[in-house]
């Protein structure tokens, strides 16, 4: 058994393609502990998000902190901390920030699972 404060786990400025404005990532559980799985906890500042993506494998965000959106082609919904959101595999969507608050989730997926940025 191990236990895992997120508070101590350091924070990793992300500037990778898909993400627009400032985001941090923390690796909760990643390959160095689990073959079958990785949680990972993403902090967006406000307004910040990524852009329209899919993953070759379902996606489950458990949100943590702040106000942020989670949105597909047909609808963006506000989520806040609590709400757990299910994404299903090759489902075309971005999640973020709200202009007026950060944003933090945790996020649990197959650490094979491939992500295929949409949007430019």
């Amino acid at each position: 058994m191990k236990v895992i404060s997120v508070a101590k786990v350091d924070k990793e400025q992300q500037s990778k393609p898909i993400f627009t404005g400032s985001v941090t990532k923390q690796a909760i559980i990643d390959t160095s502990l689990s073959d079958r799985f990785e949680i990972i906890h993403v902090n967006f500042d406000k307004g910040a998000r990524n852009k329209f993506h899919t993953h070759s494998a379902e996606q489950v965000l458990i949100v943590t902190e702040g106000k942020g959106i989670v949105a597909t082609d047909n609808e963006e919904i506000i989520v806040v901390p609590g709400d757990i959101v299910f994404i299903t595999a090759n489902e075309k969507h971005w999640h973020g920030a709200t202009k007026d608050s950060t944003f933090s989730h945790l996020y649990v997926m197959a650490p094979d699972s491939k992500t295929t940025l949409i949007e430019e």
